[in-house]
């Protein structure tokens, strides 16, 4: 069985390889060539291409079910629900919402903010407003987070805005006991009144509510590098101590009341598969917890049927009702992470002979589970954490027997015995608190984590077989081989710059500038992008994830052109994660605690024969902010570029007048991201340039770059991009001429659809 399901997990990993999905002809013709190839009895084949065709299917529905494009920015009249539970922060809420009713045709799940609500948004409540909307779109780059991926995978088809709210009308709230949403939402309530550190109420919340919105930025870093991310949350570990814990007390009862109709384990499973249900519901039947559900009901049936089943075939069941639920569940990174740490402790604890000691045998399981995630970690985090086993051998005692047990009954004390409830919830607090101060001791060790760039598909392939190897039994020759498999996971093949020649990707921060510049030697980064709120910067969700998936750990030179929030805001969260040689800046005085230098016409460097010069602003400055910014040319034997940041005409009339020699430029970033202040039609004759970048959103509120701007860059004969429609943009020269590749271009697959 496990091989079929199998094949049939294959047929639909594959889909999500495309670039585009197959028509509705090849999949006729593809249906008719499976029913012969079953008839034939080529099994193996027929389910790959049976999971191929039925998540193309599946994939083709939710793809007609987003935003029609010329429903965007149109004002709509909608009802619907609430649904899930809302993100609340000091500007607005964000929500996904169910559409019951509309004058034009929509997606049936939407995903809204609301800023400065003047009521409460909570779940189950049925609304009707105004909102704005636009197709699913999100910032795309090298080793960055793919937005429209996220919302393609929970079935979203467009996202928006809440306008004229005070026209907004809340027609009702579903009763607690009509929604689980509803009643997740009157516990988080609950907690919030309670006295409680706000760290370790956060982690409460993930721990019974499956609710991680309110864990920081901190306490996610400090939980990646020590290892512990996947505690923190509902999982399948928490799903089989609830279930074993209800399980034993129903056993031990049972076996003391007389009764012939029903043994003491049927009974036990049948209560211990309920609690489960319920604990599973309250995360919102994640794929962690599917995972563990399914593979416990199997269990719990076996025990009341009272038959066997092998494991393996378990595992296979649950990863084949998983892919029929919904077979984009393969985009989650939960679904590998939960399905392989469960069949490597599967493969390491089965058929083997002899005994353990419960400390050695505890040890292994981590052992086993750090190790079994290592490419998998590394593909989707470019980090892995090397003291993991340690902390997990810490952590995972005091949250299985100690935090799930006491704050699930807490919670479930919340309105019954409020009193009891608030004394376990502040024994909670204090445990917490004391574990807390461990893991961030552990995070803080030097070699706490491995960074290295996203490793290629085929190199974590070759890496499972490696590992496969290395875990399997004694008797096994040559096992220790399995190490030299491994080791192509750490193996750095990021091409360089030759001498005399640089690479520069314009990232796709929305509406904002961020600029990496390599050279064979030398790192250099140009503004960082905005920040949104303390969870989200493009600083810590763009740049630094770019330069660790490029290899780059240290920055010679980090350049802030302007203190303008789409500029400035990320810096505080590349110089947290990397080190920085220098900080230049228009505005140092932001940047002192970086001992920053401010940027002056006329300061140069030379790094592997590319020479680098500052042109603006002058010593004296300009009156306007913007004016101000950095700007930076760089030339190489074969071209140059010119970073302009947010200069509008004033600064543009100075350098035509003062430098217009060294203006000319093969590759020109827009100034002030094409708006109609800047790129006056003299500055751009002076610069000339054959190759515009424009560091804009698509579509954005400020209707960047503007149509008088595009014209002019027309009428200079000029060829330009727009990092909005065509994501990360990387320039290189070859024989004299730039060449610019899109990322979007070269990387997008089928849910990446083309910018309207």
């Amino acid at each position: 069985m496990f091989l079929s399901v199998l094949s049939f997990f294959l047929g639909v990993l594959l889909v999500q390889q495309l670039s585009m999905l197959p028509g509705t002809l090849f999949l006729v013709i593809l249906l008719i060539f499976i029913l012969l190839l079953a008839y034939l009895k080529y099994w193996r084949v027929t389910l790959i291409l049976c999971g191929f065709l039925f998540s193309s299917v599946y994939a083709h529905y939710y793809l007609s079910n987003q935003l029609s494009a010329d429903l965007q920015a149109e004002k709509i009249l909608i009802q619907g629900e609430v649904i899930g539970l809302p993100e609340h922060n000091a500007h607005r809420v964000r929500f996904d919402f169910e559409v019951i009713q509309a004058a034009v045709p929509l997606p049936q799940k939407l995903r809204l903010s609301w800023y400065h609500p003047k009521q409460r948004v909570t779940a189950g409540q049925r609304w009707q407003f105004f909102v704005k909307l636009k197709r699913p779109h999100g910032t795309l780059n090298p080793g960055g987070f793919d937005y429209e991926k996220w919302l393609f995978a929970r079935h979203i088809g467009a996202t928006g805005y809440i306008r004229q709210a005070g026209k907004a009308k809340l027609l009702a709230t579903k009763p607690l006991w009509l929604s689980l949403s509803v009643m997740r939402q009157t516990f988080i309530d609950l907690l919030q009144q309670q006295q409680l550190s706000s760290d370790s109420r956060a982690l409460i919340k993930a721990l019974t509510l499956g609710d991680k919105s309110s864990i920081s930025t901190q306490q996610w870093q400090v939980l990646s590098k020590s290892g512990t991310s996947h505690l923190m949350a509902i999982s399948g570990l928490h799903i089989g101590l609830v279930a074993g814990i209800i399980y034993f007390l129903v056993f031990q009862s049972w076996v003391r009341v007389p009764s012939n109709m029903y043994s003491a384990p049927q009974i036990a499973a049948v209560f211990s598969l309920i609690a489960a249900f319920f604990y599973a519901a309250l995360a919102g039947f994640a794929i962690p917890t599917q995972r563990a559900l399914i593979m416990l009901s199997m269990l719990m049936l076996t025990i009341l049927l009272r038959r066997h089943v092998q494991t393996l075939n378990i595992f296979a069941t649950a990863i084949l009702l998983v892919l029929l639920i919904d077979p984009l569940a393969v985009l989650s990174m939960g679904f590998y992470l939960s399905f392989l740490s469960v069949f490597f402790i599967g493969y390491v604890l089965s058929a083997r002979l002899g005994r353990q000691s419960r400390l050695f045998s505890t040890l292994k399981i981590h052992i086993v589970v750090g190790l079994s995630l290592l490419p998998v970690l590394l593909f989707f985090f470019q980090r892995v954490s090397i003291i993991a086993p340690i902390a997990n051998m810490i952590a995972v005692p005091v949250v299985s027997f100690v935090l799930v047990p006491l704050s699930l009954l807490a919670v479930a004390l919340l309105q019954l015995v409020p009193d009891i409830s608030a004394v376990l919830l502040q024994i909670v607090d204090m445990v917490f608190q004391a574990l807390w101060s461990v893991l961030v001791i552990l995070s803080e060790l030097p070699v706490a984590n491995i960074v290295r760039p996203q490793p290629a598909v085929w190199k974590m392939g070759v890496a499972m077989l490696g590992i496969l190897l290395l875990l399997a039994p004694r008797a096994v020759p040559g096992r220790y081989l399995g190490v030299l498999f491994i080791l192509p996971l750490f193996l750095l093949d990021k091409a360089k710059p030759s001498i005399g020649e640089v690479t520069l990707t314009l990232l796709d921060v929305g509406q904002g500038l961020a600029v990496v510049v390599q050279t064979t030697e030398h790192s250099l980064v140009f503004d960082t992008g905005a920040r949104f709120s303390d969870k989200f910067d493009m600083g810590s969700n763009v740049v630094v994830p770019f330069l660790h998936a490029q290899h780059m750990m240290t920055l010679d030179k980090l350049i802030i052109s302007h203190a303008d929030n789409d500029h400035i805001g990320g810096a505080q969260a590349v110089l947290s994660s990397i080190p920085v040689r220098q900080v230049l800046s228009s505005v140092p005085e932001q940047l002192s605690a970086h001992n920053a230098m401010a940027c002056v016409a006329g300061d140069a460097w030379r790094w592997n024969q590319v020479d680098f010069h500052i042109l603006s602003p002058p010593v004296q400055g300009f009156n306007n902010e913007n004016n101000n910014s950095c700007v930076l040319k760089i030339d190489t034997k074969q071209g140059s570029i010119l970073l302009t940041g947010d200069i509008e005409a004033t600064a543009e009339y100075y350098l035509t007048n003062h430098v217009p020699e060294q203006l000319k430029s093969d590759v020109l970033i827009a100034p002030h991201h094409g708006s109609k202040t800047s790129s006056k039609m003299a500055f751009l004759q002076a610069v000339s340039p054959s190759i515009i970048l424009i560091p804009a959103d698509a579509p954005n509120r400020f209707s960047f770059p503007h149509a008088d701007v595009l014209a002019r860059y027309k009428q200079l004969g000029a060829q330009y991009f727009v990092t909005g429609q065509t994501g990360a943009i990387t320039v290189k020269f070859n024989k004299g001429k730039a060449e610019v590749e899109a990322y979007r271009d070269r990387h997008s697959h089928y849910w990446n659809q083309p910018v309207m």
